[in-house]
């Protein structure tokens, strides 16, 4: 794995990670264990190896052997957090196939992986056989790559088609294809959002009931872009995830403040993205004290996520949409109660 980043400007860190050819024979299969071929160690009696997880970590997730990342978040280059979908049902790709052997080197992947391979792999290498591997035709074999571990449950790909032949021009391509719109998705997961920059006026640790309190923003943030691409063997395709921040939203951690919630909108100034809280009418107000103990302050902006087809974050926005995302700042704050003596 490769990382590199800039301290100030423009944060950027590109990650080059891979994963090892993987070839599972037997998921699904009435439980049996996953057999596969073509890396490392080897599973008992299943006929095949499990291959090493020798991709680096995106911080959401492993991704496939040939997918590079590159985020971008330009600012102080301060604490950043993973993307938070406000749509819970989301999910990115948990595999798909992506471009690896000439028939070639496919025939030489096969016989070296499969010498000696029980059943089923031993059916499966005889299979690509009388194929063939396709020699002296023009197209690559395609290999399934997984995001992580939840392959074993969720990959939709059968045991029979751990890789596919991929012609010139494919007449009918596998919807598991890797493509920039799952590149975009792929992009989304591995973003990494600013946490609010939030200072709260008096400290956090001195505010006083019926004492407004001032949300501030401390530093610039602006908007945070990720490019997920492929060039290998001749395919060449790239997505780029743009992630904009739209609203910040207050939650005062307590029903006795006033307001609980509230909501600014956020727009672009000299500085990056800002909201001047010191004017707006949504300060909070303590009405009553945290006693001996603390209320779970929050802070929470939204970003409203789209994607384009290309390394070029101003390229075209493209559809389908990608769900908005959050990033958080908490914070336990102390209220207390100014005792006044009458005489």
């Amino acid at each position: 794995m490769r990382t590199g980043m800039r301290a100030r400007g423009t944060g950027r860190r590109r990650v080059a990670v891979g994963i090892g050819t993987a070839v599972c024979l037997s998921v699904v299969l009435g439980g049996a264990i996953p057999a596969y071929a073509g890396s490392g160690r080897t599973e008992g009696d299943s006929g095949g190896t499990k291959p090493p997880n020798r991709g680096g970590n995106s911080g959401n997730g492993t991704i496939g052997a040939h997918i590079n990342l590159d985020r971008h978040t330009p600012g102080g280059g301060g604490k950043t957090t993973p993307v938070r979908p406000v749509n819970t049902n989301w999910k990115p790709p948990v595999c798909w196939y992506e471009p690896e052997y000439t028939p070639e080197e496919y025939e030489e992947f096969i016989k070296s992986a499969y010498n000696g391979a029980q059943e089923p792999a031993a059916t499966y290498a005889k299979k690509r056989d009388e194929e063939k591997y396709h020699k002296g035709d023009d197209g690559l074999w395609w290999k399934v790559a997984f995001r992580d571990d939840t392959y074993q449950e969720a990959c939709p790909i059968t045991t029979d088609n751990w890789e596919i032949w991929v012609p010139p021009a494919d007449p009918q391509p596998d919807p598991n294809k890797i493509t920039p719109e799952k590149l975009s998705q792929l992009a989304y997961n591995a973003t990494e959002l600013p946490a609010p920059p939030v200072q709260l006026k008096p400290t956090a640790d001195r505010l006083v009931v019926n004492l407004g309190t001032r949300v501030a923003f401390e530093g610039d943030f602006d908007r945070v872009w990720t490019t997920a691409s492929i060039n290998y063997k001749g395919v060449q395709m790239a997505a780029t995830t743009v992630a904009t921040p739209v609203a910040l939203r207050v939650e005062a951690g307590t029903d006795d403040a006033d307001p609980q919630t509230c909501t600014y909108d956020l727009a672009k100034g000299k500085g990056g993205y800002q909201v001047d809280s010191g004017d707006a009418g949504c300060n909070v107000t303590y009405r009553r004290s945290s006693g001996s103990g603390t209320y779970p302050f929050k802070a929470s902006i939204t970003w409203k996520v789209t994607w384009t087809d290309s390394a070029d974050p101003d390229g075209p926005a493209q559809e389908p949409p990608l769900p908005d995302g959050l990033s958080t700042y908490e914070q336990d704050v102390t209220v207390k109660e100014i005792q006044s003596v009458n005489r």
